[in-house]
């Protein structure tokens, strides 16, 4: 039987690789009454189980169900009975479960809350694709390896007593005759049975091949530099389905592209660029003043889908005068990494200060946790001046120091905000916030996926100026 793949497949890319290294996703959001933050685990192979975990901030909630369904099209008006999920004992407002993602494709997982104040709803878009192979295990394998052998025998065993005496009376010794047919027999046998190992071992193959050709490889990005300081950065699909597309990009946060570069190896300097498409797959930018040296580029898109991908490269560059940045185009220092204080929560910026309110003990891996910033005026009171920038309170990057993980996160969560759109079509601006005055604290939710050493920076808008902090986080297993 092939393994076939709806062509919603073919239009998506994937969330998982919308944040290198960081297949998890994380959001914090509304179901009706209730304020809930969800982690869902993605399964790595599909058919595959993922797992989800839901931490309610809400008082009064007796149930939450769960329902996986594709993002768009019939099957998303169409769901399955919900699957209800597991409250913790030790903890009320914590709820666990696990749902099979069975095909390929762009999906969501709808949230069903139950409880005190009512009902509500709440929908989490989540890829459904396949980023490896699974191995069989080893004693597996040897078990089957070794039942094989003895269904083998056992077979060629019988076919040759069968012929040698099947037509004996009972208690006859079988002659020279029957003893020459026996081995002929067991021979033709023999011979059936290791063709259909052979080809049973040909079709497995062709199988995990066909599997193989599924496997999800992400957009690639070549950058350049045109003479007058003008960066190209051509989008090319390495092949993975012939239907993906490179020019059917929304907008997120008002802009098709969302650039960061990072300068090397020090990661002191941090640009936050938003380039224009001006051909398919062919996206440009006047840079801005930047020192010569070597830079890790991270280019976020999102397709009409809903499914974000982060494509990665490095780039050399001379030194440019450049232009000044514009618009919702940003950049921001940091120590060096080779100085980099893994203690500290302080960060300086130009009108005051940010502070981690880090909380007491070692940051851990595949934890969903919190991370708050203050931020401070000059005199150490917090700052009443925070403004949105491109319509959320802040914007963090967490980027391993190897840069084999990167994550552009919201205070809403790993989710871009035109996949969440998508959940809530009544609602253009979903996820994104509306206050006409923010608090000076702003948090995002995050697990790290590895551990190691980690540079998170952090931007926020402050009376018109887009400002900056960067802080070092050393993750334990």
């Amino acid at each position: 039987m092939r393994l076939r793949i709806p062509l919603l497949l073919a239009l998506a890319a994937t969330a998982g690789a919308a944040h290198v290294g960081s297949p998890d996703v994380f959001h914090e959001g509304n179901a009706g009454p209730y304020r809930l933050l969800v982690t869902i685990r993605p399964p790595v192979v599909i058919p595959g189980v993922a797992e989800i975990e839901i931490r309610s901030s809400s008082s009064g909630v007796r149930e939450l169900r769960i329902t996986p369904l594709p993002m768009t099209g019939v099957g998303a008006k169409f769901a399955p009975t919900p699957d209800l999920t597991r409250r913790s004992i030790q903890d009320p407002q914590y709820f666990t479960g696990s749902f099979w993602m069975m095909a390929f494709g762009s999906w969501q997982v709808r949230i069903q809350a139950d409880g005190a104040q009512g009902k509500g709803e709440l929908s989490v878009p989540v890829p459904a694709l396949a980023f490896r192979t699974e191995g069989m295990q080893m004693s597996l394998g040897a078990a089957l390896v070794g039942l094989m052998i003895f269904l083998s025998l056992g077979a060629v065993s019988i076919v040759a007593a069968g012929a040698r005496e099947g037509q004996l009376e009972p208690g006859v010794a079988p002659a020279a005759a029957q003893f020459r047919s026996g081995r002929r027999a067991a021979a033709a046998t023999a011979v059936v049975v290791a063709a259909i190992l052979y080809l049973g071992n040909r079709w497995w193959n062709a199988e995990a091949g066909q599997y193989a050709r599924y496997i999800y490889k992400p957009l690639q990005i070549s950058p350049s530099l045109e003479a007058d300081g003008r960066l190209l950065l051509r989008i090319q699909d390495p092949g993975w389905f012939a239907a993906r597309r490179i020019d059917d990009f929304i907008p997120d946060h008002g802009h098709l592209m969302h650039l960061f570069l990072i300068r090397l190896p020090e990661m002191e300097r941090m640009w936050h660029l938003h380039p224009v498409q001006i051909e398919s797959g062919l996206f440009a930018h006047e840079l801005p003043a930047l020192p010569a040296g070597r830079y890790q580029v991270f280019a976020d898109i999102v397709h009409k889908s809903g499914l974000g991908e982060t494509m990665a490269a490095e780039l050399d560059l001379p030194p440019l005068a450049g232009k000044p940045l514009t618009g919702d185009d940003s950049t921001g220092e940091a120590p060096p990494l080779s100085k980099a204080d893994h203690s500290s929560t302080v960060a300086r910026l130009a009108g005051g200060r940010m502070v981690w309110e880090r909380d007491a003990g070692p940051l851990r891996t595949k934890r969903a946790t919190w991370f708050r910033f203050r931020v401070d005026d000059n005199k150490g009171a917090p700052a009443k001046d925070l403004e949105l920038y491109m319509g959320m309170p802040g914007h963090a990057a967490f980027v391993r120091a190897d840069r084999s993980v990167f994550a552009h996160l919201h205070p809403s969560g790993s989710v871009p905000m035109a996949a969440l759109g998508l959940t809530q079509p009544e609602n253009p601006h979903a996820g994104h916030a509306m206050e006409a005055a923010l608090p000076p604290v702003v948090s995002f939710p995050y697990g790290f996926p590895q551990p190691g050493d980690y540079r998170i920076f952090v931007q926020i808008k402050r009376a018109g100026r887009v400002e900056t902090a960067a802080f070092d986080a050393r993750v334990e297993n």
